[in-house]
């Protein structure tokens, strides 16, 4: 038989499956990093930013914005690169054909960070007469994120090593990827982010910090976060299967994620110069233990995408939800 027959299926995908509909999602909420968050709020953002007083915002302040985005930045494009393996080891459609629309989106995140640094950040750097640097710059990344992001890649790849594709090995990499590094890293990220920058009804700012509304910045990370639902939602159902179907323990799932947790707390701590990192730690591991909590029971139902990026912020509203 040709590898193009499959007589165990009447027809090529399943769109009742749980990637298919999450690939479905994907397409109907499609977003152009391009077009979707225009230049003018890009021009608000600089000329905000532009307008501040220096004393307001001063470079070791400015420095801090720049070490969130370089750290964002420099994770999508690492996760980009570290699904490839999976996507590999994979061998159902329905879930090939969705991580492949993971794979894209996040390009598209690498490419919105990389817009706002040259067209926001290095601007209004120069304007102030602050050191212009570069997002690669190795001052802005600490111990805690390179292991972090060495350990995604080698649970990535031990995908593809002869004996190694097994279900605990593919549950420990949905634990690096999915469960730490979009489940609770980048939604802590973007909690502090999002309500120290917007009109928040939440206040974790420090009480020194200047007072910046950044809507560009926000705009683009609501998509993001739109995104990052259904990769949340895709790797939670994963490993949920494999406990049920696979009789992984689920021991597997709690030692690797609380082996993960320091980095994470790490990360998110990395500086107090404009957000308390107290109530970021918190929020980081109640994120965890829920997650743990859901996919731990298989007859828990995974939230909603619109859910699995809610920021608890009292605002909570994606472009999803629109």
């Amino acid at each position: 038989m040709t590898r193009y027959a499959d007589q165990g299926r009447s027809l090529r995908l399943d769109p009742e499956s749980q990637s298919g509909g999450y690939f479905r999602h994907a397409v109907y909420n499609h977003w152009d990093p391009y077009e979707d968050v225009p230049e003018s709020l890009l021009e608000q953002d600089r000329q905000r930013l532009m307008a501040t007083d220096r004393d307001a915002v001063s470079e070791t302040a400015f420095d801090d914005l720049r070490q969130s985005l370089a750290l964002f930045g420099a994770g999508e494009e690492a996760v980009t690169e570290d699904l490839a393996p999976l996507m590999l080891a994979l061998d159902d459609i329905d879930d090939q054909m969705f991580v492949s629309s993971q794979i894209y989106e996040e390009a598209k995140h690498t490419q919105f960070f990389d817009r706002y640094w040259r067209d926001v950040i290095d601007p209004v750097a120069g304007h102030h007469g602050f050191e212009v640097t570069n997002p690669t710059d190795e001052r802005y990344f600490m111990p805690a994120y390179e292991a972090l992001f060495d350990g995604t890649e080698a649970a990535m790849h031990r995908l593809l090593e002869p004996g190694e594709d097994t279900p605990e090995n593919r549950v420990r990499a949905y634990c690096h990827y999915h469960l730490t590094v979009e489940s609770v890293l980048a939604q802590t990220g973007y909690y502090g982010l999002t309500n120290s920058l917007s009109d928040s009804n939440v206040d974790i700012t420090q009480p020194e910090a200047p007072d910046l509304e950044l809507d560009g910045l926000v705009e683009g990370i609501s998509y993001i976060r739109s995104d990052e639902g259904r990769h949340v939602g895709f790797g939670m159902h994963k490993v949920q299967q494999h406990l049920a179907e696979d009789g992984v323990d689920e021991q597997v799932v709690r030692s690797t994620l609380q082996e993960l947790m320091p980095h994470v707390a790490g990360i998110v701590s990395y500086s107090d110069e404009l957000v308390d990192p107290v109530p970021l730690v918190e929020y980081a591991r109640d994120k965890l233990t829920r997650r743990i909590e859901i996919i731990t029971n298989a007859d828990a139902e995974i939230p909603d995408v619109e859910e699995l990026v809610r920021l608890d912020d009292g605002n909570g509203a994606t472009p999803a939800d629109d």
